[in-house]
């Protein structure tokens, strides 16, 4: 590893576990990682799975620390090199220590006789193995279902401390009794917004003074206004979205709503990023109500794709839903990328989306309300002095709030690592 901690770190490693990595969706994990990099926290990576995506973000190779994947990919030998390997660090686990790992068996199968447990049970096991190789001293998960499963069991397994951070579906689908538990056994546990915060509290009782909100920084040097002239009329609107083309991004809200602003008579060019399950039934949304001239589903982009596409922008759109399983966005990263590009936005009220729009810098409509969001539009396209003066509003909140290294900063404190001069900003407020 060639991160070195600053003065003030404890000795050893922190292993900062993730599902997959990297994936191109998950910018947040991204830049956390390299915020904490920066701020000199000593990470080394663990992914539960390759992603094996075609598409990868540029920035991946500034990430200092190798990743070591659980799951084996390729031909039967390296799979079988892989199963001996757990199979070894299992039965290093049971002669060292019998008592603390038949404890473990037995919990399991009183309370977590899912096939999920038991998987999450075999790669703990060959985890405890890597961090005592690595000389972890700290285990953090970078979600609150999957890898945090594994994350606690490893730390029953071997004492090892362990931390976990709390996003949107990580959450709002997990087993409630389940995540008391991961709390209750953690050091502690960051949530992105106040509003996954507080959801934990309610979970975890005696333990809530564990919760520590911490939400995402973005990148304010990359993700800034183009410094272009200002359009004097928005004809036509150039309206955004990103994000994965999935339910709860809410596009057939926005899909509804642009057909609405186009039948006032207004022009509209509209940009969806992404990719996902739902591009089929986006293209045919996009046909059934005439908005082929209008919509472009652009697809998978980098980040140095999407923030070159912000600068052909007037407005950015974050229409997400709350699904019938509890499933909805936490902070998206999409949704501060384009605050920091000085962008005008429009979002609904789910998760802590309130929370990062300040009055002032920006719009606020009722998840799924169509109207709503046409309305916002209509107003933005008319005023353009408006749209400017919200854009400007929420990039200076994201800079005094939200920069990247400030929040890696912050949250690094919690592993032990005290750059100087930097004061905390993450609380447990």
């Amino acid at each position: 590893m060639s991160t070195t901690p600053e003065s003030g770190a404890r000795s050893g490693t922190v292993a900062y576990l993730t599902k997959r990595f990297p994936r191109l969706s998950e910018t947040f994990i991204l830049d956390e990682i390299l915020g904490l990099e920066a701020a000199g926290v000593p990470i080394r990576l663990y992914a539960l799975a390759d992603p094996r995506e075609t598409v990868v973000q540029p920035d991946v190779g500034r990430v200092a620390s190798p990743v070591v994947t659980l799951h084996a990919g390729g031909g039967w030998g390296e799979r079988l090199t892989s199963a001996r390997a757990t199979l070894l660090a299992h039965t290093r686990l049971l002669r060292r220590e019998p008592r603390r790992y038949v404890r473990v068996l037995a919990y399991l199968v009183r309370k977590r006789r899912h096939r999920s447990t038991w998987r999450h049970f075999v790669e703990a096991g060959r985890l405890a193995g890597l961090l005592e190789r690595d000389h972890a001293r700290h285990l953090h998960a970078a979600f609150a279902h999957g890898p945090a499963s594994v994350a606690h069991l490893v730390h029953l397994l071997t004492g090892i401390p362990f931390s976990f951070a709390a996003h949107a579906k990580d959450l709002y689908v997990s087993a409630p009794d389940l995540l008391a538990r991961k709390v209750a056994a953690s050091t502690f546990v960051l949530a992105c917004s106040a509003s996954a915060a507080e959801r934990l509290r309610q979970l975890a009782g005696p333990a809530a003074d564990r919760i520590v909100l911490a939400r995402h920084g973005v990148d304010t040097s990359r993700f800034a206004p183009a410094g272009a002239g200002s359009r004097t009329v928005l004809q036509p609107l150039r309206v955004l979205a990103v994000g994965r083309l999935v339910d709860k991004k809410g596009y057939p809200v926005l899909l509804e709503a642009l057909a609405q602003v186009t039948g006032t008579g207004r022009c509209v060019a509209c940009r969806i990023i992404g990719s996902g399950p739902a591009r089929q039934r986006l293209e045919e949304e996009v046909t059934r109500l005439g908005l082929g001239g209008v919509v472009t589903l652009v697809g998978a982009r980098t980040q140095l794709e999407v923030a070159a596409a912000s600068h052909d922008a007037d407005v950015f759109v974050q229409a997400s839903v709350v699904l019938a399983d509890g499933d909805r966005d936490g902070i998206p990263n999409a949704l501060l990328e384009a605050m920091a590009s000085g962008l005008a936005v429009v979002a609904t009220r789910v998760g802590g989306i309130p929370e990062v729009i300040p009055d002032g810098a920006g719009v606020l409509v009722p998840a799924g309300d169509v109207g709503a969001v046409a309305l916002a539009l209509i107003r933005l396209a008319d005023d353009p002095d408006l749209a400017r003066q919200l854009g400007a509003a929420a990039r200076r909140h994201v800079i005094d709030q939200l920069d990247r290294l400030v929040c890696a900063r912050a949250i690094a404190l919690l592993f032990g690592v005290a750059p100087s001069g930097i004061a905390p900003s993450v609380g447990a407020g």
